[in-house]
């Protein structure tokens, strides 16, 4: 998979795609990620990319012609997203979504935001992390990087990871342990030692669900809310 990353800071990702999973994924091949600096679309000998807006008001606007000049350069794999808080929320179905592509891209708003002609006829669409304001795009890509990358098959050593963990079927993840079985009196649940395999996954089934509807109940309101098995379930193992 190949991800082109557009941003005036092309230095912030350098760490960042040399460590962890996604470093490996690079290093082996799986995942290509390219970094464009925007700058170098700018025609002037400032390399500038902003300008004041139209209109007054606070701030600076990114301006087309850097961001028009370095996409059509670099050709990138398509769709290619702002990200920005007028977005569509990013997450793991989004990510999944997109790791059954072959590659897209990301452009890196900073300042107050880009002209809107990049929004209209360059960009296929928006991305937000949530309802908050960062200073630019960068971190946001990163996180998308990282949680895409991590679903391109063969990233992570064993595939089940992807497949049962927080979000991937619209529930949080079960609790984990590991040695020592006893630590300072807190024990590990005796099921879990059990060896019984098919009781262990209906155990951490009903911790999925219990800890779901604890914690972010509106996951289980998006599901339409609990089967008649897993209420069953949960009464199996006692949990509310």
């Amino acid at each position: 998979m190949r991800v082109d990353i557009f941003t005036i800071f092309p230095s912030m990702f350098e760490a960042f795609l040399d460590f962890g999973v996604i470093g490996r994924a690079v290093e082996q091949g799986r995942l290509e990620v390219r970094v464009h600096d925007l700058r170098l679309g700018a025609g002037d000998p400032h390399r500038s990319v902003d300008d004041a807006p139209f209109g007054g008001g606070a701030g600076m606007v990114m301006m087309p012609e850097p961001l028009f000049r370095s996409v059509e350069q670099a050709d990138p794999p398509r769709p290619l997203f702002l990200l920005g808080p007028a977005g569509r929320r990013f997450d793991q179905a989004v990510a999944q979504e997109l790791v059954r592509g072959d590659g897209f891209s990301l452009l890196c708003g900073r300042y107050e935001g880009v002209d809107q002609r990049v929004k209209d006829h360059l960009v296929d669409g928006e991305l937000s992390l949530g309802d908050f304001v960062l200073a630019g795009g960068e971190v946001a890509a990163m996180a998308i990087i990282e949680t895409v990358g991590r679903l391109v098959p063969g990233v992570l050593g064993n595939d089940l990871s992807t497949a049962e963990e927080s979000f991937s079927d619209g529930l949080l993840e079960y609790p984990h342990y590991t040695r020592p079985a006893e630590y300072r009196g807190w024990v590990v649940p005796e099921v879990l030692r059990s060896g019984d395999h098919g009781r262990v996954d209906r155990w951490r089934r009903a911790q999925s669900l219990a800890r779901t509807a604890a914690l972010r109940p509106d996951l289980i309101e998006a599901r339409g809310g609990l089967l008649e098995e897993e209420q069953a379930l949960l009464e199996e193992f006692g949990l509310p």
